[in-house]
């Protein structure tokens, strides 16, 4: 008699092999989640790297929306190792004669040698003030200016290095450093700043030998010093006429020009202040490549092949083809802020097939030839058709940016799509767990019977086999 027997665990089931292949089928719905849930991932990318783009845009557009995007101007100088210059935009084109006959200068100052090296200084009370030092030819009368004397306590064990670390402390406006010397120690200051106001004195209020006035004791810093150099204004003149500086750069000496004195001049260097055309025709050549550069991307994210029936990532996809289209509607639209061009194809901008623009770099030039007329095209703010292209993008790309605007409306509903499908994976996963416990049971249920009826089977067999024997 055939036997009955399955391939198992107390009966030859292979319990574990047959739960994990239902349960696999009841997790079959996450391929289709993890799928999904990467393209999400992938399309917030591409908008987040959308929205870098039109952020570019943006920036390019301001500079041609704006006023100063139109005034640029270039500043020379016929030698600039005497002098350096720069100038804001709206400058009026200009030039005139620049000669220095002097750098602005910081105060410097020693002391005599002090001995012994390392030795105690002595105690008091020094004062640190800023001010101006006057008298011809040399400056012997100190004016303290409006700022607070600082007044440095110094102890009966206070080096001369500790002096001098005290004072840098104090952030009086003056740095002090110790020379060694085949003398001995000397305390150099030096001043932070430049110019007549700039220059600072150093005095003792009180002394542990009780005279302020010897060269003994902490006195010997102040008596027997020397100011080997006394803050100064640079001095230039310009066409002739003085003007002075407290540092090296003369700011609107000429009004929108800074110049800098680099050191004193053996004749007259020029400065030229002219209008930068070449700054204008960059900014028009920043404003194309933002453009084509978010276009490119568009037009890739949207595709569709026919030869391999497949589109691109954002196929379909209305927001995408929306923003295309206002982009696209906004650098071919009509102006007439200017009475000579009305779109860009008319200064050289031209629409290729795909979206992109193309710059006819004669066309242009010849366009700004015409500069107020350019500058109107792209910068004009009268509302309605009279406003400007780069205006328009302007306040295209403000919308699109916005913090409710285009792209944060867009990433929140692609991260809910992202949340909702990490739930549903969840929610795959916990279904699977309780089946795959349910197949447990019921199996390991299945199993103890067939056990028991194999147990049965194999009585039944021996018995039939002896009473065959018994009756053979």
């Amino acid at each position: 008699m055939a036997t009955m027997s399955s391939p198992g665990i107390g009966s030859n089931l292979d319990v574990k092999s047959i739960v994990t292949q239902l349960v696999a089928l009841e997790k079959k719905p996450l391929e289709k989640l993890q799928l999904t849930a990467a393209t999400v991932q992938t399309k917030i990318s591409v908008f987040g790297q959308i929205k870098s783009l039109v952020s570019s845009l943006s920036d390019a557009v301001s500079k041609l929306s704006s006023v100063t995007g139109w005034n640029a101007v270039s500043a020379s100088t016929t030698d600039s190792a005497y002098v350096g210059v720069s100038a804001i935009g709206g400058t009026q084109p200009t030039s005139f004669n620049v000669e220095v006959q002097s750098l602005a200068k910081v105060q410097t100052s020693y002391t005599a040698p002090l001995l012994p090296v390392g030795g105690a200084i002595g105690a008091g009370t020094l004062r640190l003030e800023i001010g101006k030092w006057t008298g011809s030819p040399t400056p012997t009368l100190f004016t303290a200016g409006s700022g607070t004397p600082v007044d440095i306590t110094i102890s009966a064990t206070d080096t001369v290095s500790d002096v001098a670390s005290k004072i840098n402390g104090a952030n009086a406006g003056v740095t002090a450093t110790v020379l060694n010397d085949a003398s001995g120690e000397r305390l150099l200051l030096r001043g932070n700043g430049t110019g007549v106001d700039a220059g600072f004195q150093m005095s003792v209020t009180s002394d542990a030998d009780a005279d302020p006035a010897d060269a003994l004791g902490l006195s010997r810093l102040v008596n027997g010093r020397t100011i080997d150099q006394f803050s100064a204004d640079a001095a230039a003149t310009i066409n002739g006429i003085p003007v002075t500086s407290t540092t090296n750069t003369f700011a609107n000496k000429v009004s929108g020009v800074t110049f800098t004195a680099v050191k004193e001049t053996t004749g007259p260097v020029t400065i030229t202040i002219a209008k930068d055309n070449s700054a204008v025709q960059k900014n028009i050549e920043a404003f194309v490549k933002a453009y084509n550069e978010i276009n490119g991307v568009l037009n890739e994210a949207t595709k569709y092949d026919a030869a391999t029936k497949t589109g691109g990532l954002l196929q379909g996809d209305a927001t995408a083809l929306s923003l295309q289209s206002a982009l696209r509607a906004a650098g071919q639209s009509l102006s007439t802020g200017s009475s000579v061009y009305g779109r860009l194809s008319d200064v050289g901008i031209s629409v290729l097939r795909g979206g992109n623009l193309e710059i006819n770099s004669s066309k242009l030039s010849a366009a700004m030839e015409n500069m107020d007329e350019l500058k109107a095209l792209f910068s004009s703010t009268t509302a309605g058709s009279a406003e400007g292209i780069a205006v328009r993008f302007k306040g295209l790309t403000k919308t699109l940016l916005a913090s409710d605007g285009f792209f944060q409306s867009k990433d929140a509903t692609l991260k809910r799509s992202l949340d909702n499908n990490a739930k549903d994976q969840v929610r795959v996963n916990e279904k699977a767990s309780r089946v795959e416990a349910a197949l447990n049971r019921r199996y390991s249920a299945l199993d103890v019977q067939l056990t028991s009826l194999n147990s049965l089977n194999n009585y039944l067999t021996q018995q039939i086999t002896q009473w065959n024997k018994t009756t053979s």
